[in-house]
């Protein structure tokens, strides 16, 4: 008896199997979504970036973008969206109204662009003058960073741009740095130590006047 049961309840469960597969294609055919590219202003895809869609100030769904910058944010309902966008190291960015169609993949192409938090970023800016403080253009300046046994590495050689002035973004963290400038035989160096992210500032003057050759 029970085994007769079950035979006749087969067809029936069958028939809902093939019912749920049909309407599978329809429900997804409800909703919409969207895809694109996350870069920088090098053009660099910025992997791991999370975009969020938004509605009245509630993320709907999010996604995260792949190695290479590329998302793909599907299953939304048709409507309006403003699309979040953010990642380690760069400002958030929204792109607002967005709208998405039923059956519809909206592309964003490649022009989200996000720019570098500079709040994260360790930037050591420096100042080369004359004796009477004028500015030093096309002053060589040695960058090294300083180990604590008091040894050097060196980091970069860089020039002073027509204000007297150079910036080097070294690797965020606590350290001890040194600058050499050196112009027309005149060399000074001068120390600078950080300790977090955050904007670092130093003046360097020389031995000698403008006028002198």
């Amino acid at each position: 008896m029970f085994t007769r049961y079950i035979y006749r309840l087969l067809p029936t469960a069958f028939c809902l199997l093939v019912f749920a597969f049909c309407l599978l294609p329809s429900a997804f055919a409800q909703t919409g979504g969207v895809k694109g590219k996350v870069r920088n202003l090098s053009d660099r895809g910025i992997a791991g970036a999370t975009i969020s869609a938004r509605q009245k100030g509630v993320d709907i769904k999010t996604a995260k973008s792949d190695a290479k910058g590329v998302f793909l944010l599907d299953g939304l309902e048709p409507g309006v969206y403003n699309l979040a966008f953010e990642a380690s190291g760069y400002g958030a960015a929204v792109q607002y109204n967005v709208e998405i169609k039923k059956g519809k993949i909206r592309d964003l192409g490649n022009r989200l662009i996000l720019m570098v938090d500079r709040g994260t970023l360790l930037i050591i800016q420096g100042s080369v003058f004359y004796k009477d403080g004028t500015s030093v253009t096309g002053a060589e300046v040695k960058a090294e960073k300083v180990n604590a046994d008091g040894s050097t590495k060196k980091l970069a050689t860089l020039m002073t741009n027509i204000s007297g002035e150079f910036s080097i973004r070294p690797p965020v963290g606590s350290g001890k740095y040194r600058f050499t400038a050196k112009y027309k035989g005149s060399t000074v160096s001068k120390d600078i130590e950080v300790d977090s992210a955050g904007i670092y500032r130093l003046a360097i003057s020389l031995d000698i006047n403008r006028d002198e050759k």
